[in-house]
């Protein structure tokens, strides 16, 4: 009887998110555009995250490096370090690594100003002075998220790589002209394609869930704590379920 329960609320709460994200589509297209709304929000969604974005690319980059170079050592192959780590990074670790740190910031902070906004009635209030409530709030949000989070992750592959020269050059010598010659001739078109794609589909997942959540917020206080706690955690979920159908979805198209 539990579990029916259960499954009952997630398949109402499936459905419900569903009809909230068809709503998008339908209210994009429709004018009055927002886009005074739209270019602050990619203010605060994007530049406001690139510190850090940054910081956890450049450990990142660090990190990998120096956690790989002593296998690679033993199998002698020191030397193509800078190769693996480029494909490994701009592959899958830095668009899903950057996914899921900027789902814990924006994500948290959208359910949040959303959720408060909702218990203190001012989403009520806008629509009783004539504001379309939902193109302001969640249009603008979701398409700055699903523009700013693909400008992130390219930043962040490039901190995470500078972050690996330096890992390089921790126990060793190479120069910058030799790694940077070493990770473009690894990468190929297809390699960085199918990364860059799904980043919008990150981004589009991380805003729209975000919103939902907080436009949906009840029970006052405590319901917005739990709004942000949501938001993330099912963000954090979508996007390895969105990673693995990406993964599925290039190698049937050959691009793995």
């Amino acid at each position: 009887m539990e579990q029916t329960i259960i499954i009952k609320r997630f398949l109402d709460e499936l459905g419900d998110m569903s009809r909230f994200s068809g709503r998008f589509f339908s209210e994009w297209f429709k004018p009055r555009y927002e886009i005074a709304e739209f270019f602050k929000q990619c203010y605060v969604i994007g530049y406001k995250s690139l510190p850090l974005i940054g910081l956890t690319g450049f450990i990142m980059g660090l990190v990998l490096t120096m956690q790989l170079r002593p296998s690679m050592v033993d199998y002698g192959v020191e030397s193509q370090l800078p190769a693996i780590v480029g494909i490994a990074i701009v592959r899958e670790i830095g668009p899903v690594i950057t996914a899921l740190i900027f789902a814990g910031k924006i994500g948290s902070s959208i359910g949040a100003e959303l959720g408060s906004m909702k218990v203190t009635e001012q989403i009520d209030a806008m629509e009783v002075s004539g504001t379309n409530p939902y193109k302001y709030l969640v249009v603008s949000r979701v398409l700055a998220t699903t523009f700013m989070l693909p400008v992130l992750a390219i930043l962040s592959d490039g901190i995470s790589l500078y972050g690996s020269y330096l890992g390089v050059n921790i126990k060793g010598e190479t120069s910058a002209l030799l790694f940077w010659t070493q990770v473009s001739n690894s990468l190929e078109f297809y390699d960085v394609l199918p990364a860059f794609i799904k980043t919008y589909f990150f981004g589009f997942a991380v805003g729209m869930i975000g919103c939902y959540k907080g436009y949906n917020s009840s029970k006052g206080t405590e319901g917005v704590g739990h709004s942000a706690n949501s938001a993330v955690v099912i963000s954090s979920v979508t996007i390895f379920i969105l990673d693995l159908l990406a993964v599925q979805i290039t190698d049937l198209l050959g691009f793995n």
